[in-house]
């Protein structure tokens, strides 16, 4: 039934400036539309819509999700920007916070504004 519709993407801010902000400059995604109730974003031909709430609180899972053709450089490049990856206690993790995941993927994990989690995966070293 959906199998062959175009998936769109949610995730919440209370910020909505900072989230124009991160999303399309820091992020490099093209913002299609804003309203009082969202921002839109194109992913790479997925729709991310960026909802405005009233309150939010994130969760402690991933929200979104990128795989890249080389993991290091686009962390470095996030570096330069300001974004840091998160490290985790419960996880090893190399000082840019790459974690080699038991299949052969490396996958590291950032914050937007809004404290949505948000990861990178590498596949280029499998």
């Amino acid at each position: 039934m959906l199998a062959n519709q175009n998936l769109k993407a949610f995730v919440p801010t209370i910020m909505p400036e900072k989230a124009r902000s991160f999303y399309s400059e820091v992020l490099g995604l093209e913002l299609l539309s804003e309203d009082q109730y969202a921002l839109e974003f194109d992913a790479n031909g997925t729709l991310l819509r960026v909802a405005i709430v009233p309150e939010f609180k994130p969760h402690p899972f991933t929200a979104l999700g990128w795989n890249v053709d080389d993991i290091t450089a686009t962390i470095k490049s996030l570096n330069d920007k300001g974004v840091f990856c998160e490290h985790f206690g419960f996880l090893e993790q190399d000082s840019l916070g790459v974690w080699a995941a038991p299949g052969g993927a490396k996958v590291a994990w950032f914050k937007d504004p809004d404290g949505n989690l948000l990861s990178l995966t590498g596949y280029q070293d499998i």
